[in-house]
């Protein structure tokens, strides 16, 4: 079923404008009678159009449920900023399994190393890949795709989570089984680039509270890991 997303929701009537309403009647060619899902702030709303004009889709919900997709713990991920396009990978993989923040940050080793203001020129192009992400793996929200954070900034704002871990391929790190992440509902999780974290960034995070997290003895690419360690955080809390 179509599945398109509005900042909020009405039990009586929802009108779809814009890009979205021209693509449910010409490019779906969407009739009166037909169902299509509406997300607003993790509700899920099956609706049935009602009406439809060259400019708006008027829609009447028939049922309203929190979306099933959405994990019960909010995982904020710190990406440290990758070489070349692999954030655009790491984004979408990050909102299909459940994410519901990326936030890229600039820390020692990072190669790529873009100002502030250039990376907000590619935030439109990632927000959209988010969106995409979004609405193909059912998700109930759309994930936010932060602007660029400066290792300290990065910090400060994990220690707000309830939890907060970071990989670790070095030796301290625990298995996240180890981890305690019983009744945390927001979870902080920093991934490194390909040069990993420097160890006076390390100590830093250990001294703000992070626990250190080891995914094994293999190496895997800054791409990869996030995958690898999303999927691990939702299986610990049932989420997978």
């Amino acid at each position: 079923m179509p599945r398109f997303f509005v900042e909020s929701g009405d039990p009586e009537e929802i009108v779809i404008t814009g890009e979205d309403a021209r693509h449910i009647g010409r490019s779906l060619r969407m009739r009166v009678g037909e169902e299509l899902t509406i997300c607003a702030q993790g509700m899920d709303y099956q609706c049935k159009i009602v009406r439809i004009t060259d400019t708006d889709v008027y829609l009447h919900p028939e049922t309203i449920t929190p979306c099933a997709a959405e994990p019960t713990v909010n995982v904020t991920l710190y990406q440290a900023v990758p070489k070349q396009d692999k954030f655009a990978e790491i984004v979408q993989k990050a909102v299909e399994l459940g994410a519901v923040r990326i936030v890229p940050v600039l820390t020692a080793r990072c190669v790529a190393r873009p100002t502030k203001a250039e990376f907000e020129k590619k935030r439109d192009r990632l927000q959209k890949i988010a969106l995409s992400a979004a609405k193909q793996s059912g998700r109930g929200i759309i994930p936010e795709v932060s602007g660029l954070l400066t290792w300290k900034e990065a910090l400060t704002e994990m220690q707000q989570q309830d939890i907060a871990v970071m990989l670790y391929e070095e030796q301290g790190g625990v298995r996240f089984g180890e981890v305690p992440l019983a009744e945390k509902r927001n979870v902080g999780l920093f991934i490194g680039s390909e040069g990993g974290i420097s160890e006076e960034e390390a100590a830093q995070a250990v001294d703000a509270g992070l626990h250190r997290v080891w995914l094994g003895k293999r190496i895997l690419r800054c791409e990869t890991a996030p995958t690898a360690a999303i999927s691990v955080l939702m299986y610990l809390t049932g989420n997978l």
